[in-house]
């Protein structure tokens, strides 16, 4: 047997057993979210779990008081988890075993790092993530209200002297915004279903709101959402999506993701990404069913309780079409906008359009099926347009920046690999110049990252400089052999940073574990890099197969 045959042998029994693995787990593998399990701290104490979830974000603190992820990130998830733990405060007797000197110190040292953030002639940049300019301000006043009460009766337990003090909302976040979802909810007017993921910000005055209940009990696909809905009272009462709340929790601490479930996001991603390297057999017809069920006339919906958007849609249809089922690309046009030239929008009236998503829309259309000729023709002009306005969003050097991602890595790696395949000879020029990009921001041990260098964005960068179509030259073909190292040395890693965005930063565990092993078989399947990582060790590109495989299984 061949060294490439055992790879690709090994490649299907690590994939095989991923895809068991999501077969089984209907929800997906998603890492647990500050922001989203101190609204469960907050709004509903008495859920089972609520002590670990308080331990949980005493540990998650840092040292300089805030929570979340480097620089802008750390905002929403710093304003959640204080208010938590200010709300803790004024709840004697929720904490269980934990003292209630240690909650009001965290809670100060959250104060003392957003007052720095929000103070007079400090500008709180925003990052791009879900729902902030309304989260900024609603959490910014559940806070004040406590200090307010805070105020005329100091927490005890403290070793110096109380400073209250209010705070001030980010200039660019919408209190005006705010005021009319609260005053649409509160008038029994219905919202629309976007806005639902996000319901938590009004706070109590969600409680009980004529709002549709998801099959799986959640309210909006949040837990957070679904806390706010239930209320305190309607816990302890136990109320049928109880149990929605008791099963996203992680069992040792308590902790929720930042939406749950969702099993068609995760399916289209991961079945997507293994149809690119060639493993389509091994799909179990459950999960291509899943894909085929999920897809309606408006699109597909990437969890229960979230209205189909244009990123799930088409990585269903792209994903489809890979594993032999193409369908005709009706769904999609749902979100076309002639706007720029065309492309596609992620939802109707969306604030800033996302470059991952239109990549994902141009491998969509150009696999989608023919139901006519009048359907072919407009295929390929959408194709073209999207490709002209992803060459248009491109940066002077050579990367793309993405609304649904922390990291420039991965809105490369989607934009460079739709237009290597489907741009066509215009699409030389931008491709070509991503990879330079690429070669150029490589670190010394061989892996890639914004901030530092990750498995995750590692595994985009080795899919730049390999997947682009282009050939690979002894330059390259070096670069991506080091980062193959890199993922080999830590294809065990079970925890990667947090990068994608929602309203918190997450990790979509099983979607990273897969793309480091399209970047693996991408770097075994070309014959200058192979020839590389057999220099480095054949046992190398094996072992970090088998890690992977083991880590996500």
């Amino acid at each position: 047997m061949t060294s490439r045959n055992l790879h690709y042998d090994e490649l299907a029994a690590t994939a095989a057993k991923l895809l068991a693995d999501m077969r089984s787990d209907p929800s997906g593998d998603f890492s647990p979210s500050i922001y989203e399990t101190a609204r469960l701290v907050a709004l509903t104490p008495s859920l089972s779990g609520h002590q670990k979830r308080i331990r949980f974000l005493l540990d998650q603190q840092r040292a300089d008081g805030s929570w979340g992820g480097p620089d802008s990130y750390s905002l929403i998830p710093t304003l959640s988890a204080t208010d938590a733990l200010l709300a803790t405060s004024q709840h004697a007797g929720t904490n269980g075993g934990i003292g209630a000197g240690e909650v009001v110190r965290a809670a100060e040292r959250g104060l003392s790092w957003l007052r720095q953030a929000l103070g007079p002639g400090t500008v709180a940049v925003l990052p791009d993530t879900v729902a902030v300019e309304i989260l900024a301000p609603g959490l910014v006043s559940a806070i004040n209200l406590r200090l307010d009460r805070l105020t005329a009766l100091p927490p005890a337990h403290l070793d110096r002297e109380w400073t209250p003090g209010r705070l001030s909302p980010p200039p660019e976040s919408s209190s005006a915004l705010l005021d009319r979802i609260r005053e649409a909810v509160l008038d029994g007017r219905h919202l629309p279903v976007k806005l639902l993921h996000s319901l938590e910000v009004l706070g109590s005055d969600t409680c009980g709101a004529a709002v549709p209940v998801a099959s799986s009990g959640s309210i909006g696909c949040s837990p957070a959402a679904t806390a706010a809905w239930l209320g305190d009272d309607r816990v302890r009462r136990g109320h049928p999506s109880v149990r929605y709340l008791e099963q996203v929790q992680e069992p040792h601490t308590g902790a929720v993701p930042v939406a749950a479930p969702l099993g068609l996001f995760e399916r289209a991603w991961i079945l997507g990404t293994l149809g690119s390297t060639g493993i389509t057999t091994l799909a179990p017809h459950v999960l291509l069913d899943s894909l085929r069920e999920g897809l309606g006339d408006d699109g597909a919906a990437g969890g229960d309780g979230l209205p189909p958007d244009a990123d799930d849609t088409a990585a269903a249809l792209y994903a489809l079409a890979l594993h032999g089922q193409p369908r005709h690309a009706g769904p999609l046009w749902t979100y076309w906008t002639e706007e720029k030239g065309g492309h596609v929008s992620c939802f109707p009236g969306e604030r800033t359009p996302s470059t991952s998503t239109n990549a994902h829309a141009l491998q969509a259309f150009a696999t989608a099926a023919d139901p006519d000729t009048g359907d072919a023709r407009r295929r390929a002009s959408a194709i073209r347009s999207i490709a002209h306005w992803l060459r248009e969003q491109q940066t002077p050097d050579g990367y793309w920046t993405d609304k649904w991602h922390a990291s420039p890595y991965y809105a490369t790696a989607c934009c460079t690999v739709a237009l290597a395949k489907y741009g066509g000879t215009e699409a030389k020029a931008p491709v070509a110049a991503a990879a330079r990009w690429a070669l150029a921001t490589q670190r010394p041990e061989g892996s890639w990252g914004r901030w530092s260098g990750t498995y995750e964005e590692t595994a985009y960068a080795v899919q730049i400089l390999l997947c682009a179509g282009s050939p690979v030259d002894d330059v390259t073909a070096e670069a991506a052999a080091r980062g193959c190292r890199y993922l080999a040395e830590n294809g065990d890693l079970t925890a990667h940073p947090p990068l994608w965005h929602d309203k918190d930063l997450y990790v979509p565990t099983r979607i990273v574990r897969t793309e480091g092993l399209a970047a693996l078989h991408a770097a075994r399947s070309d014959p200058r890099t192979a020839a590389l990582l057999h220099e480095i060790g054949d046992h190398s590109g094996r072992e970090s197969t088998r890690s992977a495989g083991n880590a996500v299984c």
